[in-house]
């Protein structure tokens, strides 16, 4: 409500063009359809559990077509399409979500549609409490948690410690059991939105070690985390949009001299997606003009694409 309000103040001179009722009308349609977010800043997209939720559907609706034609992408190209959507979207982000893929490997390797939008999905939903997890993770680690050994020797009985730091100990992780402990406390206390208590449950339950990659990639991987968040389907369909592909096929049969340069090219996966942006921000600054402005870059892009 508050962004609306700042939007009709913003712009009320050429909102009063057409009337404060039909720009509410707009605006509201544009928030339950989720295309509120699109070409929006970072802040505005990550404010609330729904806005989160929208952007991901987006970047899916907009970007199934590189998964559908089986094209693997490194990190830095996956953040070139979220910066589509929001110019601002933090690298760091991207990162994070790729070391989940590639469980901390080097993040410049090639990644499907598929496993890097479920892993984007749990880091981006839910970054406030993976943070949390993460400090939890390394006080296991650290051995804030009983790991002290007493060792008898003739010269000293001094108390020595086991690696909590080492190699072996990064390799084999943490206790699952107590890690459950700390995480299930950090549920009921957390202000943001955490994943839901069984899957966190069922994820930690099925293991007695595991490391925090480890945890992240079971818990993205999960169909409870999915079926929680709603804004995805199911891992089988992602490459499935019926109503996407409908309008796709509307809007080749509007352009008959594109239908045969239209290709399999992230480049070309964008377009179809446009004109429901249009329709979802013509509430936004300058409401005419930003309409045909919208619509003469796009012209461009796929003359331009056609050209080449």
């Amino acid at each position: 409500m508050e962004d609306a309000v700042c939007q009709l103040l913003e712009n009320k001179e050429d909102i009063s063009q057409y009337g404060v009722a039909r720009f509410f009308t707009e605006y509201f349609n544009s928030v339950c359809q989720g295309t509120h977010i699109l070409f929006r800043e970072f802040s505005f997209i990550q404010a609330t559990p729904h806005n989160r939720a929208s952007f991901l559907r987006a970047f899916w609706r907009c970007f199934r077509t590189v998964g559908k034609n089986g094209d693997l992408l490194t990190m830095k190209e996956y953040h070139c399409l979220l910066q589509l959507l929001c110019p601002d979207f933090p690298l760091e982000l991207t990162q994070k979500a790729a070391r989940i893929v590639l469980m901390d490997d080097a993040v410049d390797c090639l990644m499907s549609f598929s496993d890097f939008l479920l892993a984007f999905q749990t880091q981006f939903y839910y970054s406030e409490f993976l943070e949390s997890v993460a400090a939890i993770y390394q006080d296991l680690l650290s051995g804030k948690n009983p790991n002290t050994v007493i060792v008898p020797t003739s010269s000293s009985g001094q108390h020595r410690q086991r690696p909590a730091l080492g190699e072996t100990s990064m390799l084999e992780g943490v206790e699952a059991s107590l890690f459950y402990q700390r995480l299930e406390s950090l549920c009921d206390r957390h202000k943001y939105s955490c994943p839901p208590p069984a899957v966190v449950r069922e994820v930690l339950g099925n293991v007695q070690r595991l490391t925090f990659y480890g945890f992240l990639v079971a818990l993205s991987k999960h169909h409870g985390t999915n079926q929680a968040l709603g804004a995805l389907p199911d891992k089988g369909d992602l490459m499935h949009d019926p109503a996407m592909d409908e309008e796709l096929e509307r809007l080749l049969a509007q352009i008959p001299d594109l239908v045969n340069t239209v290709t399999a090219s992230p480049e070309a996966s964008c377009l179809p997606s446009r004109t429901p942006h249009r329709a979802g921000f013509s509430w936004r600054t300058l409401h005419h003009a930003r309409k045909v402005d919208a619509e003469s870059d796009g012209s461009t892009e796929e003359t331009d694409e056609s050209e080449t």
